[in-house]
């Protein structure tokens, strides 16, 4: 919740399935502004007949409980698909959340929005913009069901700077595609992703209203803010015990190299084999090749690179002698690069993953439960 009415952009999931709130989240954010956010875990709150019904119950309470306008409040949910939703232990509770709202309250609510997490994901930053210091913070959520096009489950992203309303939309669009959309623990797309940014302007530094130095510090910012999330979502992924970057370097535009870097990370082989600890090279040019990118196949390296070391597995497409050993001592590690070297331009990009366990299987087998 913000004192002021802020400026606010959001973006959804591409899956056709949504839940109830994004449609209600869309129409509040039509004028582009919000003044606060009201979410819920362990229902989705998706495919239920009276969904919509509920998530603007939930606006309307919220704004009663503030003394704000209910076009003005934003809704999220998380949690299982398909489960009715009672609003009643929603409602007897929104009173107290009112009460107790704090700024130093952010760790509980990125606490109370996890579901399979097994750890708050938060992060802000401090900066200067014409001598007014300045933040940009958020929590987000996200374990499994995280594929996305978009953003990652829920996210929360809030800042004081003044910025004009069509550059916080465009600076969220860029750095989601540099971030959260470069992420993958499952290849599963939610039906809840919902990546909010909401600015107050309460820093009272000059409005941005062009793409100046003020605006590269912001978007830079944010940029810090929203890696460091997606980073720890791909960490956090259900079951994981490694987090694992793929860095393609050398495409012949960012494209390919997000592309292949995306199609590298989202293999279930490779995922399995770095769970292994296995330095199964041809997974990833398996992987590489499948991924649609314009390619040399013949001029392909790959390096595996962990704090243990790095040990080159492929080059010109073909694999070359190393150490077994060294290569198992690298891939032990809990974070895992895979560098993927195209010598074919000057595109890069990063994408981030886990591996995929034992316990991601006996997590979703019996995840209602």
């Amino acid at each position: 919740f913000c004192a002021e009415r802020c400026k606010a952009a959001a973006l959804y999931t591409t899956n056709k399935v949504k839940g109830a709130p994004i449609y209600v989240t869309k129409k509040h954010l039509e004028d582009g502004c919000a003044q606060a956010v009201i979410v819920n875990s362990g229902n989705a709150n998706t495919c239920n007949e009276n969904g919509i019904e509920i998530a603007e119950q939930m606006c309307e309470l919220t704004a009663e409980a503030l003394d704000i306008d209910a076009d003005d409040v934003l809704v999220g949910s998380t949690g299982v698909i398909g489960q009715p939703l009672s609003i009643k232990p929603i409602k007897a509770r929104i009173p107290t959340l009112a009460k107790e709202l704090s700024s130093k309250k952010s760790s509980e609510a990125c606490e109370a929005i996890m579901t399979t997490d097994t750890r708050k994901k938060e992060i802000a930053v401090e900066f200067e913009i014409e001598g007014r210091k300045c933040h940009v913070g958020g929590i987000s959520k996200g374990s499994g069901m995280i594929a996305p096009n978009m953003a990652t489950m829920l996210g929360f992203i809030t800042t004081d700077v003044a910025i004009c309303h069509e550059l916080l939309e465009k600076a969220l669009r860029k750095v989601n595609s540099l971030t959260y959309s470069m992420v993958s623990v499952d290849g599963d797309t939610s039906t809840n992703d919902t990546l909010i940014l909401m600015s107050s302007g309460l820093a009272k530094n000059p409005e941005i209203t062009c793409e100046d130095k003020n605006y590269e510090k912001f978007e830079n910012a944010l940029y810090a803010v929203m890696m460091n999330l997606a980073r720890e979502t791909a960490r956090d992924g259900e079951g994981a015990t490694k987090m694992i970057g793929c860095a393609v370097i050398g495409a012949k535009n960012e494209v390919c190299a997000k592309t292949v870097a995306k199609s590298v990370i989202c293999s279930s082989l490779v995922k399995a084999a770095m769970f292994g600890a296995d330095a199964n090279w041809g997974r990833v040019l398996c992987a590489l090749g499948y991924s649609g990118a314009d390619v040399d196949v013949s001029k392909v390296g790959v390096t595996f690179i962990s704090s243990a070391g790095r040990i080159t597995v492929c080059k010109d497409g073909a694999g070359v002698d190393f150490s077994e050993e060294l290569a198992k001592k690298i891939l032990l590690e809990h974070d895992i690069t895979i560098e993927i070297n195209l010598d074919d331009g000057t595109g890069s990009a990063v994408a981030w993953g886990c591996d995929l366990t034992y316990d991601y299987v006996k997590i979703n087998g019996d995840y209602r439960t």
